[in-house]
């Protein structure tokens, strides 16, 4: 089973990386753009009898700082 894990900073922590896409970005002339948040996403294939407590305990314990950040567990296909 494929599993995409979805990991973004939570709302008021600040984004040195999206600041500075921010910034690249109306360097180029890219007019409009309020606000950069930098996130990522990571794949995965797992045992298709993977729980889904197992899935949250991997994020919970590895794949996410729940301190600073928030993730969501996707399953494709």
């Amino acid at each position: 089973m494929k599993i995409r894990v979805h990991v973004s900073l939570k709302p008021g922590v600040l984004d040195p990386q999206g600041r500075a896409v921010h910034h690249a970005l109306e360097g180029l002339g890219f007019a409009g753009v309020d606000d950069v948040r930098v996130g990522r996403m990571i794949e995965l294939d797992v045992a298709n009898d993977t729980s889904d407590d197992a899935l949250t305990e991997m994020c919970e314990k590895l794949l996410a700082n729940t301190v600073i950040e928030n993730y969501r567990i996707e399953k494709v296909g």
